[in-house]
């Protein structure tokens, strides 16, 4: 097992965990986020387009955990490395995303 296949996979987790809001948005009819927006990343874009993008990211993340190296459940370190990159792309979005849809509350202290 190369470093290399472990980034695979934290990538690979990142673009599987991006693919869900996108494409469940999508599919429900809904727009939301996406890079293609104006402004990027802020504006709405349409259902289309997030089924679409959900869509390439799960091609892609699908990709990078399956096609690269030999990707094992059974594997601790496959596991967490995937777990890792989907966790981090959860926070990240969650922070991002938050401020927009009334999901950073304010902490109290």
């Amino acid at each position: 097992m190369q470093w290399i296949d472990h980034v695979s996979y934290l990538l690979g987790g990142a673009f599987l965990t991006n693919a869900v809001p996108h494409f469940v948005s999508g599919v429900m009819g809904k727009p939301f986020q996406s890079p293609f927006a104006k402004p990027h990343g802020q504006g709405q874009s349409s259902s289309t387009v997030n089924v679409l993008w959900g869509f390439l990211n799960l091609v892609v993340g699908y990709l990078l955990v399956i096609r690269v190296g030999s990707f094992d459940l059974h594997s601790t370190a496959d596991v967490v490395a995937l777990g890792l990159g989907a966790l981090l792309i959860g926070l990240v979005t969650a922070r991002m995303f938050g401020r927009f849809n009334g999901g950073n509350f304010p902490v109290d202290g």
